[in-house]
């Protein structure tokens, strides 16, 4: 398919990899409309210094309010939902607003979608929703686990997309992408976390060190949404976008600081950065095939040519960190 001209949807649009989103889409000729949350000073989020920001069309409103919802999808062929609650930590203290804006959020686009008639979703989930590895490398077999109320919620959402699609026929993709980094992201996610504290401290505050993670740069993963909605193969699936391989957490700190020169600084454990001992994912490691052999999706960028793009975008944008703070 051609993206030229093609009236397309993005909900979550101000954040990290909705924001990426909106711009490779605007890019291949898409006529956006994107949906982010409503804020009393008017805020487009990241979109408010994108360089495509007078290209889209902006709507503000709230995934949790359907009129919001089925208002900005009206006459868009293709829907991108990103909205969504991500912050694990946050999820302990904030259950039901998970439930509110990602069960709940993601019925309402899918009820709006089926009465709308769209011809494509692509919903977004979260490796978190496979726990703790069984065995790996992790394909879309694996079971569900939900070890924290943030994962809980996406298997919640995640059903759901697969009930409206088997129950009205609503041709819904279902992504689920493993860790994403790159530009913008915030200091929740580990790698600004690691980075931002690198330039501005004399040590490195985590959690846990020993947990994996397969780390994807993000304008890969947005190349796995696009290509997710392009083939008419993968609805009805979950597709993963993961690198395909894996790294501990305290490994990705040495490869980071090594990357930046600062190699003698400490990395040092904090309990309150630690997640409770059952709600922790100790190893998540992707099995691509499926992206590989539905969409020809496979990664672009390795782990080293993706750090050394974050750790200048971070390093141009250090005032965005409160650095001695851990952000929930």
């Amino acid at each position: 398919m051609t993206w030229e001209g093609e009236k397309v949807l993005v909900t979550g649009a101000g954040g990290f990899i909705g924001s990426h989103l909106v711009e490779n889409l605007a890019a291949m000729g898409a006529r956006v409309r994107a949906l982010v949350s409503y804020r009393s000073n008017g805020s487009w989020g990241w979109l408010d210094s994108s360089s495509v920001k007078n290209e889209v069309e902006v709507v503000a409103g709230d995934i949790r309010d359907a009129d919001s919802v089925t208002t900005a999808m009206r006459e868009c062929t293709s829907v991108f939902h990103l909205a969504a609650l991500i912050s694990i930590p946050y999820s302990y203290d904030a259950p039901m607003s998970y439930v509110r804006t990602n069960v709940e959020g993601t019925v309402n686009v899918l009820r709006a979608a089926h009465q709308l008639e769209v011809q494509r979703i692509v919903h977004t989930s979260t490796s978190e929703t496979y726990g703790s590895a069984r065995y790996v490398p992790m394909d879309e077999a694996h079971p569900l686990q939900g070890q924290s109320p943030y994962s809980a919620s996406k298997i919640g959402a995640d059903m759901m997309a697969e009930a409206f699609h088997k129950s009205f026929g609503v041709p819904v993709v279902t992504v689920r992408p493993f860790n994403t980094y790159g530009p913008r992201q915030s200091a929740r996610a580990i790698i600004p976390t690691i980075i931002s504290q690198a330039m501005s401290g004399s040590e490195i505050r985590l959690g846990s060190l020993s947990p994996t993670r397969d780390f994807n740069f993000v304008q890969d993963t947005v190349s796995g949404f696009i290509k997710a909605a392009e083939s008419s193969e993968a609805i009805g699936q979950v597709i993963n976008i993961g690198s395909g391989a894996e790294i501990s957490i305290g490994q990705l700190a040495r490869l980071i600081l090594e990357s930046m020169g600062k190699s003698n600084l400490p990395v040092v454990q904090e309990d309150q950065r630690v997640r409770p001992e059952d709600s922790e994912v100790n190893r998540l490691w992707a099995e691509n095939r499926r992206a590989q052999e539905i969409l020809g999706w496979a990664p672009q960028h390795t782990l080293r040519e993706g750090l050394e793009v974050t750790i200048e975008w971070v390093r141009s944008h250090l005032d965005n960190y409160r650095v001695e703070s851990y952000v929930v």
